[in-house]
Formats: structure tokens, sequence, C-alpha cells
């Protein structure tokens, strides 16, 4: 019986959210108020220890939600002032090849994106610009949300990996882990599996387009372009690897994309790989009303230096805070503000710290916005625009991460000396049902948890804990089961219902979800099977990350 109401939160967050089709802002408060009911009724936990682990769970999410908003006001400033119009503008004019704007805007500036911001803003920036191209509404948005994938786990500053760490380091202190150690370990391996599963997702996702809505109803086209395709991937994969291994996970979707944006758009001037032939849509499809002008900001004056200065800005000041030797990050990190939640209830290990000049949400993003504000020479209503928009953004999604970080303490600390915790109860389960076949489903634990939420970071916060009580108990690579559940959550992120209609309602698509999920699981699948490939390939190698 415990087993089963172990698993019963989770089952009613996936039932509300797929069959019933409600938003993770309300289905989590009351997965939440479900997991404080089972532990109260069947783990014998008091109201004031739930009460307790809820708090900690708020304070926790704090700092995800503190690194949202930062990157949410740098996305809206750029909006406001234009500066985003004029990057969007000088994309039309590098080649009129449909599968090189594809490689370009869809993957690379989406990545680009993803890694600045995230949170369902990648793809429905780009759609709407492939559309102004020429690119089939429908086209375009599955190429862009086919594309906002391999960038997710390092990606909005690297918060789904936090909100994966954030989960299990209570557990690694249980494991006597030093959490800091191994969450190094565990960037490093995210990183090095997702370039080998990852770095074929641009020729993929253009052969489907390409067969689907190209004229030919084939994939050459898509196979033509094999060559940029690759050197575009690995443009952005290679630079995202070594910044992974050397500076943290803050940088590495953003980094990597912004050197492969400088990259690839010189090779498409210089026709570096570039196809004789060009290949573009059947301008039948095009029959929406939009076209590139109105897709930007109304033009401004500003430069494409001028633009992209911000994004400039913060990826200087995060390398240089993050790189220990240049010594600006153990001086960030001592700041601290610290609220001793297990002292006020009596409990032990609840102890919240908030570093808060080391959260990227301020110091770069908010500290960065501020100061374009006055460069930009913004007027009081602009600004008023970003900050009142940046909240609203923020609003749904501090309700749904907080409820998620909550649901899991509850469900992480429900146990005592003589009871499993859900978590643990739910671990033990399903490591006897699975056996050692379980790497076999790693990933689509991940998969399924960004699917539902629309969100890697969300995916990660409910279920990296319990991926790692599953590898310890069968006494498998934690850190690789790990790595594919952040990594599942950017296969997850093509597939999720709520970016799927955030990005149809900005080419005006409607009642084209099922085929979308239809189409885009086929790329879903291909890297799902790679990352599954990689990660059992190193298992049966004997590589066991420490």
């Amino acid at each position: 019986m415990h087993t089963f109401l172990s698993f019963l939160p989770i089952l009613f967050t996936i039932i509300m959210m797929t069959v019933v089709n409600q938003p993770a802002k309300r289905v989590l408060p009351m997965a939440w108020g479900l997991a404080a009911l089972m532990a109260c009724l069947a783990w014998d936990n008091s109201v004031t220890e739930l009460l307790a682990f809820s708090i900690f769970g708020g304070l926790k999410a704090f700092d995800i939600l503190v690194i949202i908003f930062g990157a949410i006001i740098i996305l809206n400033t750029l909006k406001v002032s234009g500066a985003m119009g004029v990057i969007n503008k000088g994309f039309s004019s590098l080649t009129d090849d449909h599968r090189i704007q594809a490689i370009i805007i869809g993957f690379v500036f989406v990545s680009f994106i993803e890694g600045a911001a995230g949170f369902g803003t990648p793809a429905a920036l780009a759609a709407p610009l492939l559309v102004g191209l020429g690119f089939p509404p429908l086209a375009a948005a599955m190429l862009a949300l086919m594309y906002n994938s391999v960038s997710v786990a390092l990606g909005a500053v690297g918060t789904p990996f936090f909100g994966a760490t954030q989960s299990i380091n209570e557990l690694l202190v249980t494991n006597n882990i030093d959490p800091d150690h191994y969450n190094h370990i565990l960037l490093h391996w995210v990183a090095i599996v997702n370039v080998f599963a990852g770095f074929l997702i641009p020729v993929i996702g253009l052969c489907v387009i390409t067969r689907i809505f190209g004229q030919e109803k084939s994939i050459k086209p898509g196979l033509e372009i094999i060559p940029f395709a690759l050197f575009a991937s690995l443009a952005f994969l290679i630079p995202y690897l070594l910044t992974a291994l050397f500076v943290g996970p803050e940088l590495p979707s953003l980094l990597g994309a912004f050197i492969a944006m400088g990259i690839v758009m010189l090779a498409t001037r210089k026709g570096f790989l570039i196809p004789k032939r060009t290949w573009r849509f059947e301008q039948k499809h095009n029959n929406e009303e939009h076209t590139f002008e109105n897709t930007v900001s109304n033009s401004s004056k500003m430069s494409a230096f001028m633009a992209w200065m911000p994004y400039v800005t913060i990826a200087v000041l995060l390398l240089i805070t993050r790189i220990p030797y240049a010594g600006f990050k153990t001086i960030l990190e001592s700041q601290v503000v610290k609220l001793p939640v297990g002292q006020w209830f009596n409990l032990q290990g609840l102890d919240y710290q908030l570093k808060w000049a080391y959260l990227p949400g301020i110091f770069p993003f908010i500290f960065v916005a501020i100061m374009f504000w006055g460069l930009y020479k913004m007027k009081t209503n602009q600004i008023g625009e970003v900050v009142k928009n940046s909240l609203h953004q923020l609003s749904g999604a501090s309700i749904a991460l907080i409820s998620g970080v909550a649901l899991v303490q509850i469900m992480l600390h429900s146990g005592s000396e003589e009871q499993l915790s859900m978590t643990s109860q739910m671990a033990l389960a399903v490591s006897d049902w699975s056996g050692r076949a379980y790497p076999l489903f790693a990933t689509l634990i991940g998969t399924l948890g960004a699917f539902i939420s629309g969100s890697g970071t969300v995916s990660n916060i409910l279920f990296a804990s319990f991926q790692f009580e599953v590898a310890q108990m069968l006494e498998i690579s934690d850190v690789l089961i790990l790595s594919m559940q952040c990594l599942g959550g950017g296969i997850g992120s093509m597939l999720s219902i709520n970016n799927i209609v955030a990005v149809c309602a900005t080419v005006g698509c409607t009642g084209v979800g099922g085929r979308i999920i239809r189409v885009n699981s086929i790329t879903a699948f291909i890297y799902y099977v790679m990352v599954t490939i990689v990660v059992v390939t190193l298992m049966g190698l004997g590589i066991r990350p420490q």
C-alpha cells in the first residue's frame, strides 16, 4: 500500500496534466497538497514537519525564480528597446536558402536564447522569424520546437541543472558524498553525453521537415545540407563542452551558441559548405500574414553591435565570475544570507543558504538590464513595461516551481528510521521491477517530466532525486543516470503541450498540436536512442564517473 501511495502524487500530476490538460501552475499545488496528506496519514509526519519541509522547498525555489526573472528581464529589455528587432533583422541578409536559415535561426539562435532565457521563449521567438522568411507556419513551429532541445539541459543560465542538483544535494550529504565535487562531475558528463547524442539533431530536423513540407516530399534536400549542418552542430557543441568542463553550468549553451553564431554566420557569408543549389519551400505554404518586417520591433537606428552588447556583457561577466582563477568567484560566493529553517521547527538538515551575489539572476542579469536601460536611453514608461511584463511572466512559473520544489521536499523527508521516504519507496519498487534494464527508461522519465510540465527544470526537480536513488539501489552509475534525466528534459521540451501552444500562437496555427507531437516524436525518439546508446556503451565499458 505504501508503494502505491508514494507514487500517487506523481501519477496525479501526470494524469491531470496529460489527460485533463490542466497547467502546471494548477496541478502542482494540488499535488503538493496530496503529498502532504499522504505524508501525514501514511508516513506519520506532523503538520509542523510538513510546514518546515514546504517552507524549505519554497526558499530553495526562490534561487531558481531569481535566475528566471533575471533572464526574462534581459529578454524584455531587448524587445522593448528595439534591440531584438535589430538582431532578428540581421539574419535576413545572410542567405536565401531555407535550409541554411533553419540552421542559423532554428538551431543556433534558438540555442542562444535557450542559454540566455529558456522557459518557452526560444521557439516562440524563432518560429515567427522563420515564417517571415517564407517557411510554412506549421514547419516553422515544428522545427523551432525540435531544435529547442540540445541546449536545454544546460540552458537558461544553467537553471535546469541547478534544479537537478538542488534535488539531490541532501541525498549526497546523506551518502557522505561531497555535493560540490559530485555536481562538478555530473556537469561534465551531461555535456559529454550530449555532444555524442545531440550532434545529429540539426540534420534529423531538416530531413523530417523537407520530407513533409518540401516540394519533393523527400529527405534528399536535408541530406544535401549534412556538411553545413554538422559543421554548425560542432561549432556549438565544442565550445559548449569546453565551457562545461572548465567554467560551470551557467554558460555552456549561452557561450557555445554565441560562438557558433559568429562562426556559422561568417561561414555562410563566405559560402563555406553551402550547397550550390538554393532550396526554398513553395510560396503557397506561406499564406499567413507574416512578413519579416512585422516579426521584429519597429526598426530602430540601433547598431547591431549595441543590440548584441547586453548578451556580450553577460557572457563576459559570467565568465570572469565563474572561473576560480579570476578570484571573483570566492568573493561572490562568500556573500551569504542564512535562514536556519530547521532550528525554527527543531529539525535537522533544513538550513537554507542564499548566495545572492553569486546568483546569475542578480549578477549579471538584473545588473546588466539596469545598465542598458541607461545605455539604450529607455524612457520611464518603457522600463515600467519591461518590469511589468517580466513579473507577469514570472507569476505562473513561480506557483509551479514553489509547489514543485515543496512537493519534492515532502517526498524526500517523509520517511523515518523505520520507514522509507516516498522517494525511496518509489525507487525501491522501480529498481525491483526494471532491474539492470533501468538505463533504457531513465531518459524517458526525464522526457515525461518535461512533456507534462514544459520545463526541463521542473522535470529535474520532480525526478532527479528519484533517479539517483534507483541508480544507488541498482548499483549502477548514478552520474550517468542523472545525465540521462537532464537530457531527457531537452527531448521532452520538443513535445511539451505548453511549448506547442505558445509557438502555435505566435505563427497563427490552431488545432495542430497532435500533428506536431506525432512529427516531432520522430526526432525525439532518435535523440532518446542516441542518449541511451551512448550511456549504455559507457556502462558496458565499465566507465563509472566518480
